[in-house]
């Protein structure tokens, strides 16, 4: 059977005429990807450390994921969350071993994870309250946060940008400053059901808790009776050279929302809940129709095939040390433009002194594709599998770029 036959050149046309204008996109028509480079509509090829915004973790059409993929497509797609699927079944049991004791909830995106997260605090907010509905369900969140786009996520997110035109937005919500431990401390009182955060900050900039905050988070959580629960939507899977980016401060949290890369560019998220909390939801407290089909967890297996089996969480580890030495001889070099290079592993973020749209054209019309973030940053964020040649070529592009507006 004959794929249909698309005339690309008008696709620029059909957006114009058709697709909804909520993304400033960049003319640019991507068409064909292999490893870590992408095609577009005229031939050129792109080194492309945006990944989908963190989701190609394997890079693009890694062999073993779309074996799996066209495999399972041809044996069951979907059956919804009414039965089992061995599949789902086999996911949640190898999440479990990253994260520890605790059960998983299937879901298809970031945002509901989050979502499912801030349901969990509610539950929790409520049984804490002794059974009173809305008497505690206060959830304490950080500046320059983003959680997704969902009403929930939404309101957990404290930027203008994100909130304009959309208030009402759901109450319970208060915000203190990322790695200042008092300024939570000081919100917390007797309304107070968890404490949400990024455990790295993506599209606010790239800014990591540190360690000691977490653990103080921790702290305070268990002090309290809250519930500490970790995005980890963008930071997670193996992103940081560990699976998920809490690991390097030694803490345990009560659940996790991740997604992204989870999925090696298939739509899955997931919400790990560990398992002394894990009884708070109850059949009807939330659901997905299509969270966790077999096709989607096939996707997500395959990716943790090639982690493991590639040893990538140690090659993240080990070659992103001299990237990023790299990279901070940029800022060394080019002051006045590159003020600070942030980061762990391969998330990471290039402070620009002025906006980094010009920034990023610039790169794209060398060949290497980079999407922005808050605060006048270039993220740079290469599959789990980058070679260190690909890792250099991105510093040496950026070189370029940079020297050229010198």
């Amino acid at each position: 059977m004959n794929r249909p036959s698309i005339d690309r050149s008008s696709t620029a046309e059909l957006y114009d005429a058709h697709v909804l204008k909520n993304y400033a996109r960049a003319p640019l028509t991507l068409v064909r990807g292999r490893g870590t480079q992408v095609w577009d509509d005229a031939g050129n090829c792109y080194l492309d450390f945006t990944s989908g915004i963190a989701v190609s973790a394997l890079g693009h059409c890694h062999p073993h994921w779309v074996a799996a993929v066209q495999r399972q497509a041809g044996e069951l797609i979907h059956v919804s969350n009414l039965f089992r699927n061995p599949l789902q079944g086999e996911l949640a049991r190898r999440l479990v071993t990253f994260a520890g004791p605790g059960r998983v909830f299937f879901c298809n995106s970031g945002a509901e994870a989050n979502e499912a997260l801030i349901k969990l605090a509610r539950l929790h907010g409520g049984q804490k309250a002794g059974g009173e509905e809305g008497r505690c369900y206060k959830i304490l969140c950080a500046k320059s946060a983003f959680h997704g786009r969902t009403f929930g996520g939404m309101s957990a997110t404290p930027q203008e940008k994100i909130q304009k035109g959309f208030r009402p937005l759901v109450p319970g919500f208060a915000f203190g400053e990322l790695n200042n431990l008092a300024s939570f401390a000081d919100l917390v009182d007797a309304e107070t059901a968890a404490i949400f955060v990024e455990t790295i900050q993506g599209e606010g900039g790239i800014h990591a808790c540190t360690p000691e905050f977490l653990r103080g988070l921790r702290e305070l959580c268990n002090r309290h009776n809250l519930l500490l629960l970790l995005d980890e939507v963008q930071c997670g899977i193996g992103r940081t050279g560990r699976f998920f980016a809490y690991e390097h401060a030694d803490i345990m949290p009560d659940a996790i929302g991740m997604a992204k890369g989870l999925g090696g560019g298939f739509p899955i998220g997931a919400m790990w809940v560990r398992e002394s909390r894990a009884e708070l939801f109850q059949p009807g407290h939330h659901g997905t129709t299509f969270g966790g089909t077999p096709l989607a967890c096939a996707a997500a297996l395959a990716v943790l095939d090639v982690i493991e089996r590639d040893n990538l969480l140690e090659k993240v580890r080990t070659q992103s040390v001299p990237w990023l030495a790299s990279l901070r001889q940029l800022a060394a070099d080019f002051p006045r433009q590159l003020l600070a290079v942030r980061g762990q592993g391969y998330l990471v973020g290039l402070q620009l002194a002025d906006d980094p749209a010009a920034h990023i054209a610039a790169l794209r019309e060398r060949g290497l594709l980079a999407p922005s973030a808050g605060g006048n940053v270039v993220r740079l964020l290469p599959p789990l599998n980058a070679t260190p040649e690909e890792l250099a070529k991105s510093v040496e592009i950026f070189r370029a770029a940079l020297a050229a507006k010198e």
